[in-house]
This record gives C-alpha cells, structure tokens and sequence, in this order.
C-alpha cells in the first residue's frame, strides 16, 4: 500500500536510506540521518510535496518530491526521489511509489520531474527509464565521496502535457491545500 509519510515513519525511512550513504555512491550524503532528521524532513517537505512510503507489513520504500531550484520560473518543476529496502527490490515498489508520486504531482499542478543518479546504479537507471523519464545529461566529477569524484546523470519525466502554454499557468497547489477527494484519487492503485 502506498500511502503519504507521517512522522512515525522516520525511523524506518532513514534504515532504507542509511545503507545509501554508508555504503554507495547513490547518496552523496556523507552522514546518514538518522530519525530526528528524517522526521523533519518527512514533515517539512510534506508541507508543499508529497512524501509517500510504502507498506506492507512494515515499511518497504519511500519517495519523494521537493523543488527543483529556487528562481520563480521553476516552481512548475519538482527534483524527485525514491529508496526502496535492499529486501522488496525487484518487486515493483519504486514504480508503485512513483506512479502514485506523479499522479498526486499532476493534481498539483507540476510540470516536469528532474531524477539525479549517482553512477553507477544500474537498477535505478532502470527504474527511472520503466517510470518514464528520459536521459538528459551527466555532471562529471559533480561530487566528492569515498576518496574520488563521482558523476551523475539527471532525467526527466513530464507530469503534464508538454507544450507552449497560451498563458501563465496556475501555480502549483502546496500538498496541504490540495484537498482530501483529489488525494484519495490519486493515493489509490
């Protein structure tokens, strides 16, 4: 089941991650967060983008949205995430998380969705092309990590029609306006 993150699940979000930091490349955090910290991102990002887990008979994976920059003209633009437990990969929860994921992006309002890949990570690569996103490009030597440099492709996935709009459009509605009938459309698999 996917569902939206609460603070209770911290502890078991930052034990899917910590393994991310401490021993890969696919974080270039150098310090695993441990509960404190996740829980305030859990809540501070809840705020205005979806943080979604998935449970089963516990916690199995968690995704995420959070804005891609901070000039104006990219808030239609969302930088997106997904970390799966090391025991339910290759069952189908990280496209379960992002197709919930998109489908609560669209309702909000978003555009386009931005995935950094740290290399190599062949299973997320993938996860991020069976999810829809396309290759963009790499940043070379873009971080510092475990005694050298390391690249990382970025990716992109419409979450809206493509195209020239005739006007502004609206501007995204923050998660916590976004209403409960919209939610539960977009919760539901």
């Amino acid at each position: 089941m996917v569902r939206l993150a609460r603070a209770d699940d911290a502890a078991a979000c930052a034990a899917i991650y910590r393994p991310a930091v401490e021993n890969s490349w696919i974080s270039f955090e150098e310090i695993a967060p441990g509960a404190a910290a996740m829980r305030d991102r859990i809540v501070s990002t809840g705020a205005t983008h979806p943080w979604l887990v998935y449970e089963d008979d516990a916690v199995a994976g968690f995704a995420y949205a959070t804005k891609h920059r901070e000039r104006a003209a990219y808030r239609w633009s969302v930088d997106v995430s997904v970390h799966v437990d090391a025991g339910a990969r290759r069952r189908g929860v990280g496209r379960a998380l992002y197709a919930v994921l998109f489908r609560i992006l669209e309702r909000q309002g978003f555009h386009r969705a931005y995935a950094g890949i740290a290399l190599p990570n062949d299973a997320s690569i993938a996860l991020h092309r069976a999810a829809g996103f396309n290759y963009v490009g790499v940043y070379t030597e873009v971080g510092f990590k475990n005694g050298a440099w390391g690249d990382v492709t970025w990716w992109q996935r419409p979450i809206a029609s493509p195209g020239i709009a005739a006007t502004v459009p609206a501007d995204p509605i923050p998660l916590a306006q976004l209403g409960l009938p919209a939610l539960a459309a977009a919760l539901s698999i």
